[in-house]
C-alpha cells in the first residue's frame, strides 16, 4: 500500500508581487509527488486559511519577500487555531532575518527556507514533518 499523497498549499500573502520562487517550489513539490494548490498573488491571511481548509491540505507554504513575515505568520497561525485547523503544518520561505527565526518557530513554523535553500531541502523537510505529525 502506498503512502497517502501530501497536499500543500503554496501562498503569496500581501502585496509582494514576485512569485517566481513560489512557482519553482510548487513545481518541485509536484514533481516530488505532492498535490499542490497555488493560490496566486496578493492573498490575505483569511483567504489563505480558508483555501487551506477547503482544500484539506497537510501543509501551508508561505512565500514572503516583503518583510511582512511576522505579521502574516502571526495572523495565519491565529486563524488556524481559531478554526480548529492547527494540525495544518506551516512552512515559510523568503527573505527572513535570522533574528526573527525564534519568534517564527514559537508561532509554529516547522521550516524556514531562505535564499540558497535547495528544492530538495524543502521537499525533504515537508515529507519529514508530515510523517512526524502522524
Amino acid at each position: 500500500m502506498s503512502e497517502p499523497r501530501i497536499r500543500v498549499l503554496v501562498a503569496k500573502p500581501g502585496l509582494d508581487g514576485h512569485d517566481r520562487g513560489a512557482k519553482i517550489i510548487a513545481r518541485a513539490l509536484r514533481d516530488a509527488g505532492m498535490e499542490v494548490v497555488y493560490t496566486g498573488l496578493r492573498q490575505t491571511a483569511e483567504m489563505i486559511v480558508s483555501a487551506a481548509i477547503q482544500e484539506d491540505v497537510d501543509v501551508i507554504g508561505l512565500s514572503i519577500l516583503s518583510g511582512a513575515h511576522l505579521h502574516y505568520t502571526t495572523e495565519i497561525s491565529r486563524l488556524l487555531q481559531e478554526q480548529g485547523a492547527s494540525d495544518i503544518l506551516l512552512f515559510l520561505g523568503g527573505i527572513i532575518p535570522t533574528e526573527d527565526v525564534p519568534r517564527l518557530v514559537a508561532l509554529g513554523v516547522k521550516g524556514i527556507f531562505t535564499p540558497g535553500a535547495s528544492t530538495a531541502q524543502v521537499v525533504s523537510a515537508i515529507r519529514q514533518a508530515v510523517v512526524e505529525r502522524h
